[in-house]
Parts: structure tokens; sequence; C-alpha cells
């Protein structure tokens, strides 16, 4: 890990390499294109680029038009009024159409910071997988966000991507495989298995290396795909190792968490723990007292480890 970048910066930067690979692109924003960075976009192709004011329900209801009408179509927001405000549309004119609408939408979790508990998504996760046939993505950096992205826009269908605002450690290099809906394990270990996503994927590793000074082995496997769920590599771990923690910048309930313990309570109950945001609100400040305050760091990823494998 060296530079840090926000994964909405990588958004930004790919989406003007994408128009100018993809001429079906089409990009819109409801009036927050300098925050999300489709700004970028619509300097290089303006044409190609809608804002649709503070209306996020008639975005993503245009969206689903414009996609059904053959277009491939970014939109996005802040995460709060895509999943949020926004959900009924995307359930009905996106999900149930199958368009092919990629909501991007930024600002996710505690680490929003300063704008406060209104913007602090915890639920949109959990929101975005109950939509039969919804992709869902976190990517823990710029680099997978770029992967990713990319990735979610070759594919006919709706996709829920996940971007956040502040920077964060760019973890993985240009070279890394990142393959949609395939897990990827960054450490192997026996003793037990940290399941992490998004900005949680740096912590678990943070976190792995204070559990080896403990004799603890653990194995982390970054789990940037939500849905579909990599259920083969989840069930291989778990069975692996007996013990599983799950560590997402999100609730604990119907997130990364839920996912894990609904798959695996079918097919191999394990003792887990979650850590996450723990059925609260958020509040302003700065994003890393935020983290620590509300629970999402490497040392509460220890705790919580330690605190299962008594």
């Amino acid at each position: 890990m060296g530079n840090k970048q926000a994964t909405r910066e990588a958004y930004g930067k790919v989406l003007v390499e994408l128009g100018k690979e993809n001429p079906n692109l089409i990009v819109m924003d409801a009036d927050l294109s300098g925050s999300t960075k489709t700004g970028e976009f619509a300097k290089v192709y303006p044409e190609r680029f809608f804002n649709m004011g503070i209306a996020e329900q008639n975005l993503y209801a245009s969206a689903a038009g414009i996609a059904l009408s053959g277009k491939v179509v970014c939109a996005s927001t802040f995460a709060m009024f895509a999943a949020g405000r926004a959900f009924e549309i995307i359930r009905n004119s996106i999900g149930y159409t199958s368009a092919n609408v990629k909501i991007c939408a930024t600002h996710a979790g505690i680490t929003v910071g300063e704008d406060g508990a209104s913007h602090q998504t915890f639920e949109d996760l959990a929101l975005m997988r109950t939509i039969p046939g919804m992709t869902v993505i976190n990517p823990c950096d710029g680099v997978s966000a770029e992967k990713l992205i990319r990735q979610a826009v070759a594919f006919d269908g709706p996709a829920y991507i996940r971007l956040g605002r502040a920077s964060v450690p760019i973890f993985y290099s240009e070279n890394d495989e990142i393959e949609l809906g395939k897990a990827k394990v960054l450490k192997e270990g026996k003793d037990v298995t940290i399941f992490a996503t998004g900005i949680m994927v740096s912590e678990a590793m943070d976190a792995a290396k204070s559990l080896a000074e403990d004799g603890i082995d653990a194995e982390v496997i970054d789990i940037h795909t939500i849905k579909p769920l990599d259920e083969k590599a989840i069930i291989d771990s778990a069975k692996k190792t007996g013990l599983v923690v799950t560590a997402e910048e999100h609730s604990v309930i119907g997130g990364l968490g839920g996912a894990v313990a609904e798959l695996l309570s079918r097919e191999i109950p394990t003792k887990m723990a979650m850590v996450g945001q723990q059925d609260t609100f958020g509040e302003s400040g700065k994003p890393d007292e935020l983290k620590e305050k509300y629970g999402m760091t490497a040392k509460h990823i220890v705790e919580a480890v330690k605190k299962i494998c008594k």
C-alpha cells in the first residue's frame, strides 16, 4: 500500500476512458457532478452527459428509459439518495426491467465524515442486494474500482457500485487480477478467516499482521462483489479455519455480514463475528475519528477475532 485515492476519483477517471472506448455510454447525475466526479466525463463528452438536477427519482427513471432504448448508463448521486430516496424507482424501473444501468453511488458509509448522519448511509448494500438480478459491488481502492467498473459497464444488466468520499490507501497494483463475482484471497491462514469489503480490506490486512504477532494465523479475503456472492470461496475458507469475522463500512444488518451468515447457516454453520456499524446512526466528524468511535478499524477486527477464538 502506498498512495491514497478516493474511489470516486477513480470512477471519474475511468469514465473518461470508457467514454472514448464506448460511444454508447451515457453518464447522468443529480447536480453533484463535482462531488461524484462525473463532471470529468461531462468536460470531454458534454453531449452524452445529463444533469437531472436535485431529483434522484427522476434521475433513475430517466436512466432506465435511456438504457432500455439501447444505451449503457452510469447514473450517480450520493449513496443515501440513490439507494435510499430512489429505491422504489431503482427496484421497479431498473431492477424489474433488467435495465442496463450502473448505479454508481458515492459518499457511502461513515467516512462521509463531516456531512454527518443524514448523509452516512449504512443500509445501501442491504437494500440493493434484495433486488433480484442486481449485481452489488464494493471496491476497496482506486485500482479495484477502475477494474470492477470496467467489468460492470461491459455486462448487460443493472449494477450497484458503492464508492467513497475519503481518500483510502491504494491497495492493489495494476497487474493484480480482480474478477467480478470472484473473491480475492489476499493472505492465506489457518486459524480464522476475515472476509472484508470496501475500505475495510486494508484494515483487515493490518489486523492480520497484528494477529500474527500474537500467534493467530488469519486468512484475509476481499469480497468486492457482495452479489453474486462467491459462495464456494466463502464455504471453502470457513471449512478450513472454522472461525469467521466479517468487516464492512456498513450496517452489520443485511450487508456483507448478513450475506455471509445467511450462506454459512445453510451450508456449514460457523462461529462468527461482524465488524461494522452496530445498528446506530453516525454523526459529523473526521473520517478516521468516526471509524474509531464506531468500531471500524484494524483494532476492532483484532478484538472481534480474539473474542471468537476464546
